[in-house]
């Protein structure tokens, strides 16, 4: 009830919004940036386009920094520069669904795939599945903790830019250029760092099951308190399942996301004596001036951050 008298308070600021927005710009007063106008839906994807788009574009990512994009209300503010924007990204494949708010949010403003510049970043990448009982076949939204798969995100993100600012082709190119010449450097060094951990140690506990697209790509195991976050997370059956996994596989070390609730994790650890060896990123960077404020230094984090952990308490 609650959500539906809040969705009705936004549907009807939205008309004086897009009033004062309508008025902004046929006003020529010059308040409005030259530059591109790019809403994302969060902030990974809020990196990846800066990058690209650098000094060009103007870049609004709606979930804050540190907070879960699963399921979100967007606010006045969001839904003013969405319907303001030139372009908005999206990451797709499942992750936006949540009460389906980015679908009602293009919805109230206007937007949409078919008729207005709205891209999917994840277009091209090759989606994994849900297992959990009631949600196989639905989509994994984590793509981006591959970084091959971050590439295409930034290749995706030029081709936009590109299509609605062709006259800055040039810049978008170099840009992603340079951009994916750093991501292609550190998804190898990735790969190398991992293989030299013994196989039968690469495990990766998490709260979430995010890291489906980490483990193929670095040859790690993953495990999971719950598959995607959802109401029903952290119950005592997922908790017992994670500690049978843990004692049978016999592993040493576990992980909290840094947009998640520890609570959970730590009655994991306190259940079966295993610690918790650090926090990893997942759905969201780190605050502005904070460790894995970028895409990259997200990566950065979690490859040392893992790797450090396993080796430190490999038997």
């Amino acid at each position: 009830m609650l959500k539906k008298i809040y969705l009705l308070l936004v549907g009807l600021s939205v008309a004086l919004l897009l009033v004062a927005c309508n008025g902004e710009k046929s006003s020529g007063d010059g308040d409005r940036s030259d530059k591109v106008q790019v809403v994302t839906t969060y902030s990974i994807l809020y990196d990846i386009v800066k990058n690209i788009g650098g000094d060009q574009v103007e870049v609004h990512s709606m979930v804050p920094f540190g907070a879960n994009p699963h399921e979100f209300d967007p606010l006045p503010e969001d839904v003013k520069k969405t319907a303001d924007a030139d372009v908005v990204f999206y990451n797709g494949l499942n992750l936006e669904a949540g009460n389906s708010w980015f679908e009602k949010l293009l919805g109230t403003t206007g937007k949409s795939d078919e008729d207005a510049p709205v891209f999917r970043l994840s277009e091209g990448v090759e989606p994994k599945y849900l297992t959990t009982k009631g949600k196989e076949g639905q989509e994994d939204p984590h793509a981006w903790l591959n970084i091959e798969n971050g590439i295409q995100y930034a290749k995706n993100a030029r081709d936009a830019l590109i299509k609605v600012d062709p006259d800055n082709k040039k810049v978008y190119e170099k840009n992603a250029e340079d951009y994916i010449k750093e991501l292609s450097a550190l998804h190898e060094k990735a790969k190398k760092g991992f293989a030299k951990i013994p196989e039968n140690e690469r495990y990766l506990i998490t709260s979430e099951g995010a890291f489906k697209y980490f483990s193929d790509a670095y040859n790690i195991k993953a495990g999971y308190i719950w598959e995607i976050n959802a109401e029903n997370q952290g119950s005592p059956d997922q908790i017992r399942q994670v500690i049978d996994l843990i004692n049978k596989k016999d592993i040493n070390v576990l992980f909290v996301e840094t947009s998640i609730d520890p609570r959970s994790m730590e009655t994991v650890s306190r259940e079966t004596g295993v610690p918790i060896g650090g926090k990893v990123f997942t759905d969201s960077l780190g605050k502005p001036g904070e460790d894995g404020d970028t895409y990259i230094g997200m990566m950065k984090w979690n490859i040392k951050t893992i790797a450090e952990q396993i080796n430190k308490h490999s038997k």
